[in-house]
């Protein structure tokens, strides 16, 4: 058990040496304090779908844990459609559990994700975290099982067509290098997704694979590992943050769109369930 934390790509994990589930407030200030973070950010999804990001500087250890106990207020009516002005006040909460370095911070910063409160300390019912959280207990509390899930995450990555090594066109799947041209940057999307906490399965490129107006796509895949539905969630939405910001540093485009061109492969999001209780299987039948 030492072992597999002690080599886990989160160093949040590997220091701490337990699982996520298990975070305390205690547990994220000591790892502030040895690993010489300098600021804290919190994410959380809005109704565009992306991730927005509230940045703290660490000042003293009174405001360090003011934040980490209390969050912070935002503007609900700038994040959600469906809010109004009149009654806009929300808090932002971390969920220590999905504490990670962030792998693209100049300074050393520490990033959690967040779930959303009303002004009256009570979970935003409208949120989809908390959407998701009640449907995941429901169905425990119904069933006595755990809803698993995992993805397989598929996107193209757009860049300047070039002449060497050219792919075959519609003929991506599980193709080296030199005619897949972004296997590297791939594997550095993976890295970066398994420091953040995401559980891999594996990566490849996929079958799409054309060029058009000068441009060079090529369609990649990385598939996770089955976990709780909230967890399988939280992976998910890291790991296209995490592609879309590697792909600014290497100057590439990226689209998670389901077609892009009639004729040619189009990306999918598949989501694969796992029903356990009692560390078993509930799906299958004398093993299979």
């Amino acid at each position: 058990m030492e072992n597999e934390f002690t080599m886990n790509a989160n160093t949040v994990v590997a220091f701490l040496q337990k699982p996520s589930d298990t975070f305390t407030k205690a547990d994220i200030i000591s790892f502030i304090k040895a690993k010489g973070i300098k600021m804290i950010n919190f994410m959380y999804p809005a109704g565009d779908g992306r991730l927005k990001t509230l940045n703290f500087v660490i000042t003293d250890e009174a405001y360090l844990n003011a934040i980490l106990t209390c969050g912070e207020r935002v503007d609900g009516s700038s994040l959600f459609p469906f809010i109004g002005a009149s009654s806009s006040d929300l808090y932002v909460i971390p969920r220590y559990r999905t504490a990670f370095v962030d792998p693209f911070a100049e300074l050393p910063t520490l990033t959690m994700l967040c779930s959303f409160f009303d002004k009256e300390g009570e979970p935003l019912e409208s949120a989809p975290e908390h959407t998701l959280y009640k449907a995941s207990k429901a169905f425990t509390k119904t069933t006595g099982m755990t809803f698993e899930a995992m993805g397989e995450l598929e996107y193209y990555v757009i860049s300047d067509a070039e002449d060497l090594f050219p792919a075959t066109d519609q003929h991506g799947y599980h193709e080296s290098g030199p005619y897949g041209k972004f296997n590297q940057f791939r594997a550095q999307c993976m890295q970066y997704i398994a420091q953040t906490g995401g559980q891999i399965k594996y990566g490849h490129s996929e079958v799409g694979n054309f060029t058009m107006n000068g441009k060079n796509y090529e369609q990649n895949e990385i598939e996770f590992l089955p976990v709780p539905v909230e967890k399988a969630a939280e992976h998910l939405m890291i790991a296209k943050w995490v592609i879309r910001n590697l792909a600014y540093e290497y100057g590439y485009n990226i689209t998670f769109a389901p077609k892009l061109v009639a004729g040619k492969a189009g990306s999918g999001l598949h989501i694969h369930m796992r029903i356990m209780k009692e560390g078993k299987n509930q799906m299958l039948h004398n093993g299979v």
